[in-house]
């Protein structure tokens, strides 16, 4: 009996789960998924409940708008309390909400004849919550692992949800193809619900509790000197302020209404969005394996390929076409992704994160509400097809500009895990928080 304990030994520690992938993380990586299988398909749901209600692409652009306005809006004073606060009763808070809205949308589509007004409120809803639930997210995230495989952490945690972005893109289109986008929203509530549940039992004993004293607005300051003080984070963030506005007008209202005009309806849509998140999956798989020294770099040329999408329903391309574009889109935004959460697990610091974190959403989004409005205007002025070859364009621009910051040519990966402090702590002749430069 004693000549197979250690092969049962080892048979069991090849099940175990790596030292980074602890209770938090698992918890929220389930909880991740399954948002995401509901989140994905009501995207989809919501363009053409808008669509099947007699709407066109403005009124699209104005349901799109009105989800992102209260995220831009809420998002730093949700990113205040997620420091001051346990982070995940934040999230489970707005889950609720997101959960509420959704199944009030999704009442509404199914009785029939849902007004504009009501269509705007009740996603401007689901945009506040939101606002709160995405920084403390990302700070719980970036808090719950450790060690020197964090990209591999960080990786597996955006295939996982990507993967379920898959399906939920996918199952959305044929479930509004066969029963209609009411259900698809009804879907997406309970998927809230479930994975708010889930999120309720994350442990944050391991984050220490914030000394009293000072208010919001001292909290906000203290994350903006946080955040101007990098350029290399405030640059990306810049550019991505104008790639996730023109990639958002053109993957909320412009692609819905090729694929209704070109490519055959909501399931052709659903399959290429499919596509992306098969893209994300490959080039996670990629980045779990590969470690570029410089990082941003790397990331920041991998947002070249985003523009492809807009390019590909310029033309527009048949849905093989389409479907490459997404793929390639897909690998390249995700190598991307975990190139910039590593930096900001390695370079802010602990107790910071969730308002870094939320300038960083805030900047990245708060074009969107007005790219997503103006869309149908846009559209009528240039065409459906300028408007999206100018989308493409606007990313090639922006993305070459930010090549020209040094930090963000030179931001090295370190291979021992060090405390991050805060920039004007840095000495002049210490490596510092930026790794070695040059």
């Amino acid at each position: 009996m004693s000549s197979h304990r250690p092969l049962r030994l080892r048979l069991r520690s090849r099940h175990r789960r790596p030292e980074w992938a602890g209770r938090n993380y698992t918890l929220l990586t389930a909880a991740a998924i399954v948002t995401n299988l509901g989140t994905h398909g009501a995207l989809i749901a919501a363009a053409f409940a808008v669509l099947e209600s007699g709407g066109d692409s403005g009124d699209v652009g104005l349901v799109a708008a009105a989800r992102t306005l209260p995220l831009v809006l809420f998002l730093l004073i949700g990113g205040a309390m997620a420091d001051r606060l346990p982070r995940h009763r934040v999230m489970v808070a707005a889950n609720a909400l997101n959960c509420a809205s959704q199944a009030a949308f999704a009442v509404l589509v199914l009785a029939g004849d849902p007004q504009l007004w009501q269509m705007m409120a009740l996603t401007a809803l689901c945009g506040t919550g939101q606002a709160f639930f995405n920084p403390a997210a990302e700070g719980m995230l970036l808090s719950s692992v450790s060690g020197e495989h964090t990209h591999r952490a960080f990786a597996l945690f955006r295939m996982a949800m990507n993967g379920a972005g898959i399906g939920g893109a996918a199952l959305g289109g044929a479930m509004i193809a066969a029963m209609g986008p009411g259900w698809v929203l009804a879907v997406d509530a309970a998927a809230f619900a479930v994975a708010g549940a889930l999120r309720a039992f994350l442990d944050v004993s391991h984050i220490a509790e914030r000394e009293p004293g000072g208010g919001l607005l001292a909290d906000l300051r203290e994350g903006w000197q946080e955040f101007v003080g990098r350029p290399w984070l405030w640059s990306i963030v810049a550019q991505f302020s104008v790639v996730v506005a023109v990639v958002g007008a053109s993957e909320s209202v412009y692609g819905p209404l090729v694929a209704k005009d070109e490519l055959g309806g909501a399931r052709p849509w659903g399959l290429a969005l499919a596509a992306f998140g098969v893209g994300t999956i490959g080039g996670a798989l990629l980045v779990m394996r590969w470690k570029p020294r410089r990082m941003l770099l790397v990331g920041t040329l991998c947002v070249f390929p985003l523009a492809l999408p807009s390019a590909a329903l310029a033309v527009p391309l048949p849905l093989a076409g389409l479907v490459a574009a997404m793929v390639v889109c897909g690998v390249a935004l995700e190598i991307f992704g975990v190139a910039w959460m590593t930096a900001l697990h390695q370079e802010i610091p602990e107790d910071k994160l969730s308002r870094v974190s939320a300038y960083d959403w805030f900047g990245s989004t708060a074009m969107l509400p007005l790219s997503t409005a103006l869309a149908g205007p846009a559209e009528s002025l240039f065409g459906r097809s300028g408007a999206l070859w100018g989308c493409a364009g606007l990313v090639v621009l922006v993305t070459a500009l930010v090549l020209l910051v040094p930090d963000v040519r030179n931001l090295t990966r370190r291979t021992k895990e060090v405390t991050a402090v805060a920039p004007q702590e840095r000495s002049a002749d210490a490596e510092g928080p930026l790794g070695r430069l040059g």
